[in-house]
């Protein structure tokens, strides 16, 4: 009983502790197309350097120490392989989810009165520009609804791909969130046990709570660049660690059996979160030009949950 509600107040604290990062998003400005792509560069990092010191690496551990020997790579890439399949099939799967997104989001776009700067996704100057030249020009009334039409397909071709991005995101963090619950869960109920000590779990939670700060960040941030509301960006930022109280639950109560499969849990989630990384946070910050932003964003969010990873093991 006592290991239950330990994991239920550990996993508690790393959710709050992701939310705290997603807090950020507060003082974050918003709706800029360079902090899109800055935002998008730095959560890819983290998930690079997560996907390997939170993730790959102790799943090849606990492989090890299960029997495998030099053979731990075997489930550790089952794992992996499954976890970016399983991303790839949520992306066929999103269409519904995209639209009803988009549409929400024109909404709020269009009752938006907040102002933006030169470098906003939809810029001043094109706006000011187009209106001068239809000053100046006699109209061509069908010409410019065809172009006009035209514009308004792309540009909801273009939302609806860019949020399709942004759901996979939150998608991987959370997916990477619940075997760290599961582990916070396993620590708690394994106090006791040969060289296993309150203490320990303790630390365990609190490491994990602490390289969560930054997910809740990587989250919210984009999600307010891509025109998403304040409370919308943190609210979404916030459930992405939601799920490590339910796993922490799980870990407890079903400690022998998620032991055995927590090696292939975690390179699940590390799968999932390089196949995003890949296949859609660097194609879309790299789309209007922004490559060098992107990079450094990376590097940044790589260091920092570098940083973390290994000062917190």
């Amino acid at each position: 009983m006592h290991g239950l509600l330990n994991a239920i107040y550990g996993t508690l604290f790393t959710w709050g502790l992701t939310a705290l990062g997603a807090a950020c998003v507060l003082i974050v400005p918003g709706k800029r197309r360079d902090v899109l792509d800055i935002s998008l560069g730095f959560s890819g990092g983290v998930m690079l350097a997560a996907s390997y010191w939170s993730l790959l690496s102790p799943a090849l551990d606990l492989a090890e120490k299960q029997g495998w020997g030099k053979g731990s790579c075997i489930p550790v890439s089952i794992g992996l392989i499954l976890g970016a399949g399983f991303v790839l099939l949520a992306d066929l799967l999103l269409p519904d989810t995209v639209t009803l997104m988009s549409n929400k989001t024109a909404v709020e776009k269009k009752f938006d009165s907040e102002p933006e700067d030169s470098i906003t996704i939809e810029s001043r100057d094109s706006d000011m520009a187009r209106d001068s030249e239809v000053r100046h020009r006699k109209p061509n009334l069908t010409a410019n609804s065809d172009t006009s039409s035209d514009n308004s397909v792309i540009d909801e071709k273009l939302r609806k791909v860019q949020l399709r991005r942004l759901v996979l995101l939150i998608v991987a963090i959370t997916v990477h969130n619940f075997p760290e619950g599961l582990a916070v869960g396993v620590g708690y109920a394994s106090v006791g046990r040969p060289g296993v000590d309150l203490q320990q779990a303790h630390n365990l939670a609190i490491g994990i709570g602490l390289q969560n700060f930054p997910e809740g960040l990587a989250v919210s941030v984009p999600l307010k660049a891509a025109g998403f509301s304040t409370f919308d960006s943190f609210f979404w930022g916030q459930a992405s660690g939601m799920v490590e109280p339910i796993a922490g639950i799980i870990g407890v109560i079903c400690v022998t059996l998620v032991e055995q499969i927590l090696s292939i849990a975690l390179s699940f989630a590390a799968g999932a979160m390089i196949w995003v990384v890949c296949n859609d946070i660097v194609p879309e910050a790299s789309a209007y030009n922004h490559t060098r932003l992107c990079s450094i964003g990376v590097i940044v969010g790589f260091v920092v949950m570098m940083c973390l990873d290994t000062a917190l093991a």
